[in-house]
This record gives C-alpha cells, sequence and structure tokens, in this order.
C-alpha cells in the first residue's frame, strides 16, 4: 500500500490575496513582496506595491524583503506605476 505524507492538491490550504482587483493563491501562509510582483505581468513588477489599509490606516509600501502574512484574511494590494516628475 502506497501511503502519502502530502495533502493532495484539493486538501492543501490556499490563502487568497488581490492585486490590482487580480485574485491570486498561496499555498503559504506568509509571501514576500517579490513573491507577489512574480506573479504579476513583466510590465508591473517594476511598481511600486501598497497594501490597502483598512478603516482609516494608510496604505503601506510593500518592498521586495516585506513579509506579509495571508493567514489572517485576504489582504487586497494596488501598483503604483513609477511617477516622471517635471518631465
Amino acid at each position: 500500500m502506497d501511503i502519502k505524507d502530502d495533502k493532495s492538491d484539493k486538501d492543501r490550504k490556499k490563502y487568497n490575496y488581490f492585486v490590482d482587483g487580480d485574485k491570486f493563491e498561496s499555498e503559504n501562509p506568509t509571501i514576500t513582496g517579490a513573491l507577489i510582483k512574480l506573479k504579476l505581468p513583466e510590465a508591473k513588477r517594476s511598481y511600486q506595491l501598497n497594501l490597502e489599509g483598512h478603516g482609516n490606516d494608510p496604505d503601506q509600501l510593500i518592498k521586495d524583503d516585506t513579509v506579509v502574512e495571508l493567514d489572517k484574511g485576504a489582504k487586497h494590494f494596488h501598483t503604483v506605476p513609477p511617477a516622471s516628475f517635471g518631465i
């Protein structure tokens, strides 16, 4: 008899997050800004990534090495293109 220690794909917990309204999933309860950007279209990978604040809390800048916990509810992010002031 072959016993699998790993859970099947459908039994694994998925953690949802959203970037610019698009839904993404992670099997890990934490994720870095760099990993979030890797799933975005290449054109948006150089954009600034912000975590939307709740209520009166301000949005939070998520750097590539910032760790975000996904196990406390779905997070919502938005991207901001680089600014080019004075051109």
